[in-house]
């Protein structure tokens, strides 16, 4: 497997990623979701998220990921600008991985992979909502231990901060994640 930057050529595949990931999820959703034509299946919000994303001030091109497997895409994962009050951070999301690779490795192999790249950057933490039991063993911890917390309260149970080694303790307050993810 293979971790590389996101190309131009690879937008459809991570589409795909992404809709392949996620189909299931809203498979049972019901209006209110875009529909893929192709399937008759809701279209899930993370393929238009990682384009809105794209579009936005907040993208950071270096640390869009996919994992390539025999030369095809089987994961992406994004890191973009957010903000905790004044201070830069960034923002996870979304990461998929394609339903036949799933329980591979991949996605582990995407968080290590973005997350040693967001370090080498200097880049003090990520926060993202997400699994209670998948990214603590990526050293997410409870935003609110750390005095950090969703601009959006309903999040606060799934809010998880990964310190990284430019933290600063200073870094207190608010979360913010680029517009696209309010959006949805």
């Amino acid at each position: 497997m293979l971790i590389r930057r996101e190309r131009t050529s690879d937008l459809a595949a991570i589409d795909a990623v992404h809709r392949s990931a996620f189909a299931d999820h809203y498979a049972n959703a019901g209006s209110g979701h875009r529909f893929d034509h192709a399937t008759t299946r809701p279209e899930p919000p993370e393929v238009d998220l990682v384009r809105r994303l794209r579009d936005h001030s907040g993208w950071m091109p270096t640390l869009s990921m996919v994992a390539e497997l025999h030369d095809d895409i089987v994961g992406h994962v994004c890191l973009t600008r957010a903000a905790v009050g004044p201070f830069p951070v960034l923002a996870l999301g979304p990461i998929g991985v394609r339903a036949d690779a799933q329980a591979g490795g991949v996605g582990s192999a995407l968080m290590h992979a973005v997350l040693g790249a967001a370090d080498a950057l200097d880049e003090p933490l990520v926060g993202l909502v997400g699994h209670l039991d998948y990214y603590p063993r990526f050293g997410f911890a409870p935003g609110p231990r750390l005095g950090i917390v969703p601009d959006q309260s309903d999040w606060t149970s799934h809010f998880q901060i990964r310190p990284l080694t430019a933290f600063d303790t200073e870094i207190k307050g608010e979360f913010r994640y680029a517009d696209p993810f309010y959006e949805l």
